[in-house]
């Protein structure tokens, strides 16, 4: 079992940033993917951005250039780093731990980027 607790969302005005923190605990696999996905009201879930064990990174294009997804391996940790935040970045954002076919998820932060 693993479990994830997120941190650092808040509010924020437009063009502003906010570094978003994961902790993981529990039974850590090896080759694990973390992750980080997003739900605003009335919308599914998607998917913002992914790291694996070894740093290999991908991302959404809604947030290429602006977002950065980064791990501390020995401190079990996953952050994801968001610059230049607009409106449509408003969402609750879960951070999730896949390994092999087993995965899960964080509670989720709240991020409210607004004037």
């Amino acid at each position: 079992q693993v479990q994830l607790v997120e941190s650092g969302g808040g509010l924020v005005q437009p063009g502003g940033s906010l570094r978003l923190s994961c902790a993981a605990s529990g039974d850590i696999g090896r080759f694990n993917v973390m992750g980080w996905h997003r739900q605003a009201p009335g919308k599914q879930r998607d998917m913002v951005a992914a790291i694996t064990m070894i740093g290999n990174t991908h991302y959404d294009d809604a947030v290429k250039g602006r977002f950065t997804i980064s791990r501390n391996n020995a401190k079990n940790e996953t952050y994801l780093q968001m610059n230049d935040l607009k409106p449509e970045d408003t969402a609750v954002y879960y951070c999730v731990y896949r390994y092999g076919q087993y995965e899960t998820w964080g509670q989720g932060t709240q991020v409210t980027v607004s004037s």
